[in-house]
């Protein structure tokens, strides 16, 4: 069992570098890419050809499906539709679904075959661009990483605002909203299966060794920034239905805050590069002071419905924070999109846009209504505490799947030639 990490100038690889990245609604850190590899020289004498043939095939259709999709990946754009109807990106996490099971067969109990293949992988956010394992969990857990990334760019595609004939700004429509929450926790749910199935699967020394986008921390970090856009996505779909109450909205929004600052808590102490790693710490950043001018708005909305003179000047303190925050998420964009590569927001949309023109006006109004009320030069307190609710959504539960049936006769075939 080993492992080596080199750069592109080692081997002749070449890892994506972009000036830009356009529009950016769900950020993709860390976009994997297989290199190829020779399944023949490693195993050949230990396993039938056909089954070599099988396994290599569906590795190598990964390899050019995702040497094509990375760029689309790295640069947002609409889905692009294959000629079967669907999109490339459906098509890659199919080859990768079907790949799984047949690789899995390598590592179970009792095969020798686990350390004998080496999986090699670009990557964007490590220091070492290029990382080969001699460990069949570390290229199922580069799948896994690879199928999450996907299902984020599934969804920054769909949450891109359209425009429609009818006059009125781009905008996302509820369905794509909803079918995006899907994918959030789909995303969510093949990180957590990293996590829970895999990483256990590998030793401490190597574990140490991972490129840092497959580290634990980095792990929980994007499965808890997908549950944070998908309670954001929520939030967006409460504020536009006249049935939900305050008290619903202010939940999802203080829900929203607790995701976001334990996506912050994992990213924190990891040592991520310029560039995209630092994107991605900055884009965490950015969606965390959202979540908290969300939180403190409605908060504060909710402490106004008082009768006292504490409730009022309690809301006042909340607005005005909710209020500071909603400038300080304004310049962490500013910073995520000029961070190198380089990127753009969308025209505002959701329940960012919502807030950002009733925040200043409930802030300036209240702190106002409440001077006149209690003839004070100021009633602006330290912002009170926000309520802490337990967190409802749950990432998917992805099991890994059994290996594959081509195994079992494998396994038969050679009890009969005992």
């Amino acid at each position: 069992m080993g492992c080596f990490a080199s750069t592109p100038s080692d081997t002749g690889g070449q890892r994506r570098r972009s000036g830009s990245i356009g529009e950016v609604v769900v950020y993709i850190p860390g976009f994997r890419i297989p290199k190829s590899i020779d399944f023949t020289q490693s195993i050949g004498e230990s396993l039938p050809k056909n089954l070599i043939d099988r396994i290599s095939g569906l590795r190598t259709r990964v390899v050019v499906m995702a040497a094509q999709e990375s760029p689309i990946a790295s640069k947002s754009r609409r889905r692009t539709a294959t000629r079967h109807g669907g999109s490339s990106s459906d098509d890659l996490l199919q080859a990768l679904e079907e790949y799984l099971p047949v690789l899995l067969g390598l590592g179970e109990d009792g095969r020798q075959l686990r350390d004998k293949v080496n999986f090699v992988w670009l990557n964007q956010e490590d220091a070492a661009e290029e990382t080969g394992m001699t460990n069949v969990w570390y290229e199922v857990l580069s799948v896994l990483h690879l199928m999450a990334m996907l299902c984020l760019s599934q969804a920054n595609s769909l949450l891109m605002p359209k425009s429609y004939s009818d006059g009125y700004q781009p905008r996302v429509s509820e369905e794509s909203r909803r079918n995006s929450v899907e994918i959030f926790l789909k995303a969510s749910g093949y990180l957590d299966c990293a996590i829970r199935q895999v990483l256990p699967q590998i030793g401490n020394d190597m574990r140490r060794e991972l490129p840092v986008d497959l580290a634990e921390g980095n792990l929980r970090a994007i499965s808890l920034q997908a549950l944070g856009q998908a309670v954001d996505l929520q939030l967006g779909m409460a504020i536009d239905s006249p049935k939900a109450t305050l008290a619903v909205k202010r939940r999802l929004a203080c829900e929203m805050v607790k995701y976001w600052q334990q996506a912050q808590d994992n990213i924190a102490g990891l040592p991520l590069q310029d560039g995209w790693g630092k994107k991605h710490q900055s884009f965490v950043k950015w969606k965390f002071l959202e979540s908290k001018a969300a939180a403190y708005y409605f908060h504060g909305l909710i402490l106004d419905e008082g009768n006292t003179e504490k409730s009022h000047r309690a809301a006042a303190a909340a607005l005005h924070a909710s209020e500071e925050f909603l400038r300080e998420s304004k310049k962490a964009s500013d910073a995520f999109h000029s961070t190198s590569p380089t990127s753009r927001s969308p025209v505002l949309w959701g329940s960012m846009k919502y807030l950002s023109e009733k925040i200043p006006k409930e802030a300036s109004s209240k702190v106002r209504i409440n001077r006149d009320l209690y003839s004070q030069e100021s009633v602006i307190d330290t912002a009170p505490v926000l309520p802490d609710f337990p967190l409802a959504l749950k990432p998917d539960d992805y099991q890994l799947p059994q290996a594959d049936l081509s195994w079992k006769r494998e396994n038969k075939q050679q009890q009969e030639n005992l």
